[in-house]
């Protein structure tokens, strides 16, 4: 019997707590959770450019979708709600240009434009902001899930390498200098109070405090440059966990739960480069934990398991990894828990 081929991923992402992931290929979109892996929503459209973006609402079935390309009735400039207790699409937005990613939260839903992002009301839509930044063609940005009405929106800024932080709940914003090259990837603590910024030089990892934008830590992935894939925190936001081009990922131990330093003038200039008059940067910058090895040159992504020092591990050619790491090891490799392929189950794994 011939075997059926492996759909083709369009869109891979993990839901705000990451309890599952969603999926967006050729054929439609699926919904998985993470503990026990398992598929738990499968929703298949004949539409030619397939499920480009899906994004889910922690597990509450009310979706927004952008389709692919190739059809004229679903651009790329549209986000479209769809309802699963209906199974219809509920209402729609269409937007001056492509859509780049979306982010959404229990009353908010964020749409990613390469120049602008926008905020709307959910389920309502009505546009209630837009924010400019820097040409942004991955979609890069990130905000706050906590279960308070505290909303935090960072983005990158107008100016190459910095973010831009929206406090929408005390209607302040800030800027946070973060490098001198271009943001890569950035990520928010649950309750917005952390960020975590990586450039295209993709060596470091740098923490700040959204409210201070005080420096709390530097954390260093490696000395050769590198393509940060995604940056995420634990729930406690004690752990933050880094995926690259490298094929590792790192977990590194944060003192967000200590007193923060005292508030020191962050340049980034040559005349740095020895920090607090005594030792270069690569040595005073912190190293991971625990990594974990995988194929090298393929895309993943990461974010913290359910249970306590795990990490779940997707990969772009339909990967699932479930891993433990030890907070006491220094440099040490995680163990590998689980391995499941979302794409092609009976493909095994690739090592």
């Amino acid at each position: 019997m011939d075997r059926r081929p492996a759909s083709k991923l369009l869109h891979l992402t993990f839901n705000q707590d990451a309890r599952c992931f969603a999926v967006g290929t050729d054929g439609g979109f699926r919904i998985y959770t993470c503990e026990p892996f398992a598929e738990s929503l499968r929703r298949d459209f004949d539409i030619p450019g397939g499920v480009g973006t899906v994004e889910p609402l922690f597990r509450f079935y009310c979706i927004p979708i952008v389709f692919g390309k190739d059809d004229p009735q679903y651009p790329p400039n549209r986000v479209s709600i769809w309802d699963d207790i209906q199974t219809e699409f509920t209402g729609e937005i269409t937007l001056p240009s492509d859509v780049r990613g979306i982010r959404i939260r229990r009353n908010h839903l964020v749409v990613v434009l390469e120049h602008t992002v926008r905020v709307y009301s959910f389920p309502g839509l009505r546009r209630l902001n837009e924010i400019g930044t820097i040409s942004n063609p991955n979609g890069l940005c990130a905000v706050s899930q906590g279960t308070d009405d505290s909303f935090v929106l960072v983005c990158p800024d107008l100016r190459k390498g910095q973010v831009r932080v929206d406090n929408f709940t005390d209607k302040k914003t800030s800027y946070v200098r973060a490098h001198d090259s271009a943001i890569a990837c950035l990520a928010l603590s649950i309750d917005g109070r952390w960020l975590a910024t990586a450039s295209t030089k993709g060596t470091l990892v740098r923490v700040f405090n959204t409210h201070t934008r005080v420096l709390l830590q530097e954390l260093r992935r490696g000395v050769d440059q590198a393509e940060i894939y995604s940056l995420a925190f634990s729930p406690s936001a004690e752990w933050l966990a880094v995926s690259s081009d490298k094929g590792t990922v790192h977990v590194f131990s944060l003192k967000t739960a200590n007193s923060e330093p005292e508030p020191e003038p962050v340049s980034y200039s040559l005349s740095s480069f020895i920090m607090k008059g005594v030792l270069p940067r690569y040595f005073s910058s912190e190293w991971s934990v625990d990594q974990f090895r995988l194929p090298q040159g393929r895309k993943y992504i990461v974010a913290f398991g359910e249970k306590k020092d795990t990490v779940v591990i997707l990969g772009w050619d339909g990967s699932f990894y479930r891993c433990k790491f030890d907070p006491a090891a220094s440099g040490e490799e995680m163990t590998q828990l689980e391995y499941h392929n979302f794409l092609d189950p009976e493909e095994e794994e690739p090592f």
